[in-house]
C-alpha cells in the first residue's frame, strides 16, 4: 500500500466524519444531552485528524498520477488549494471540538455556546472539505466535471508550445 491507496482511503473519512460530527452535534444541543455531544466532538476530532492524514498523503498521491495520459495539472492545482484551506479549516474545527469536550467534561457554563461555536465552524467546515473532495473526484472522473474551463487552458497551453 502506498500513498496513493491511504489518500484515496482516508479521504472520504473528514467529509463524511465532519456532516456526521455536525449532525451529532445538532442532536446533542437541541436534547441538551452531554453524552451525545461529546461523540460529536470525539467524531469531529477524528475527522480533523484525518483531514491531516490525507492532506500528507496528497503529494505522493499527485507524484503517481501527473504523469499519466488524460491527467488535469490545473484540476490537481485547483484540488490541492482547495485542501490546504479545507485542512486549515478542519485543524480549527478540531482544536474548537477539544475546547467543547473539555468545556463539558468540566460541565463549564460554556457548554452551550462552544457547542454552537464548533457546531458553526463544523458546518463551514463540511462544505470545504465536501468541495476539495469534489475537486479530487474530477482529476479521475471526468463524467462529474461540469467546468470545461481546466480542460480549455491545457488546449491553449499546448497550442501554445
Amino acid at each position: 500500500m502506498n500513498q496513493t491507496h491511504i489518500h484515496l482511503l482516508i479521504t472520504h473519512l473528514p467529509i463524511v466524519g465532519t456532516a456526521l460530527g455536525a449532525f451529532v452535534l445538532i442532536h446533542g444541543i437541541w436534547k441538551r444531552n452531554k453524552g451525545t455531544l461529546i461523540a460529536a466532538y470525539n467524531v469531529l476530532i477524528v475527522s480533523a485528524i484525518g483531514a491531516g492524514i490525507a492532506y500528507a498523503t496528497g503529494e505522493g498521491a499527485e507524484e503517481t498520477i501527473e504523469h499519466l495520459k488524460g491527467i488535469s495539472k490545473y484540476l490537481i492545482e485547483d484540488h490541492e488549494e482547495s485542501a490546504l484551506v479545507s485542512l486549515i479549516a478542519l485543524i480549527l474545527t478540531g482544536g474548537v471540538s477539544l475546547i467543547g469536550l473539555f468545556a463539558t467534561l468540566k460541565n463549564t457554563s460554556q457548554v452551550r455556546r462552544v457547542a454552537l461555536i464548533s457546531l458553526t465552524v463544523s458546518l463551514i467546515s463540511f462544505g470545504l472539505i465536501a468541495r476539495t473532495g469534489y475537486l479530487g473526484g474530477q482529476i479521475r472522473h471526468s463524467e462529474i466535471r461540469t467546468d470545461t474551463m481546466s480542460a480549455s487552458k491545457e488546449k491553449n497551453d499546448k497550442d501554445n508550445d
